[in-house]
């Protein structure tokens, strides 16, 4: 007889994990209870990306090829552990800890976007290329514009990481700790955006419109605002090969890598090999100075 339910204790907390054997990802076997143990040995990966942000979840209640659905606020139901933070009238919960990781695990949340600022900030921790393929696009073409962007900024001596999104793009981060308002960070990604599609204007456009776009990369340089989000590093993808969100190394992206490459079930053996590729990202001394930039724009 299969287990339906069962609970787990987290710092004091004792936590609930319903319909065990529930597939999330059919093609994968990956059930929910397997799932929430993935979450647990990815917790220590996720956590620093995703404490004090404000969370915005994709449910799947029955899995992947089921309906989904976003949440925002915080539901009446949850536990009093959860911490929240309230901004432009949703309370939105922070995803601090293990219990409450563990949680969102349970209620079947598959993907965990986060805000670019912590929930005190006054602006990004990181600017963020986000590049989007268009139709009749693929991820070579993704990855082909990355490199170039990733070229021109090393030859501007400025550190650049990047991550799949674990979807069909790619994200690219410039860690400035927060030093830049918004509109001085959205300047600076508008100055970077208009300059690639004007030095390879046969492969960048900041065409809002999708039937616009021709087969150009979309060079998204208004995603990063406050009260947007972008999924978070590590995090999985509602796909059905169930891909994460993973930091690469660029010569992995030189050599082919593909989002497909990363998943849940191969990421934790990952990690245990390369570390946080994103660990900069959590360091102020590793942050770039970008005023000969910010002065001009």
């Amino acid at each position: 007889m299969k287990k339906k339910s069962g609970s787990v204790q987290i710092n004091g907390q004792n936590i609930t994990i319903s319909n065990m054997d529930k597939l999330l990802w059919k093609d994968k076997g990956i059930t929910k209870l397997m799932y929430v143990e993935k979450l647990v040995g990815l917790s220590e990966y996720i956590l620093p990306y995703s404490k004090d942000r404000l969370l915005t979840c994709i449910c799947y209640p029955d899995g992947v090829e089921g309906k989904s659905f976003y949440r925002k606020n915080i539901p009446e139901h949850a536990p009093a552990f959860i911490s929240t933070a309230i901004w432009n009238g949703n309370e939105y919960i922070l995803l601090n800890d293990l219990e409450t990781l563990v949680w969102l695990g349970n209620m079947a949340a598959l993907e965990f976007h986060t805000s670019f600022e912590k929930e005190k900030g006054t602006g990004p921790d990181s600017l963020v290329f986000d590049l989007d393929p268009s139709s009749g696009q693929t991820f070579k073409d993704v990855a082909k514009a990355a490199l170039i962007v990733h070229e021109t900024l090393e030859s501007l001596n400025i550190q650049s990481y990047v991550k799949t999104s674990g979807a069909t793009g790619l994200q690219i981060y410039i860690y400035t700790a927060g030093k830049y308002t918004y509109d001085k960070a959205r300047a600076i990604n508008e100055f970077f955006a208009k300059y690639f599609c004007e030095k390879h204007p046969e492969l960048f456009t900041i065409e809002r419109m999708v039937q616009k776009r021709g087969n150009k990369l979309y060079f998204d340089y208004l995603q990063m605002w406050q009260g947007k989000t972008i999924i978070c590093p590590y995090s999985s993808r509602a796909t059905k090969s169930a891909t994460v969100a993973t930091p690469i190394t660029w010569e992995e992206l030189k050599q082919g890598a593909q989002p497909e490459d990363f998943t849940l079930e191969n990421i934790k053996e990952r990690l245990d090999k390369t570390g946080d590729l994103f660990l900069a990202l959590q360091d102020p001394e590793k942050a770039v100075d970008l005023d000969f930039i910010a002065d001009q724009v």
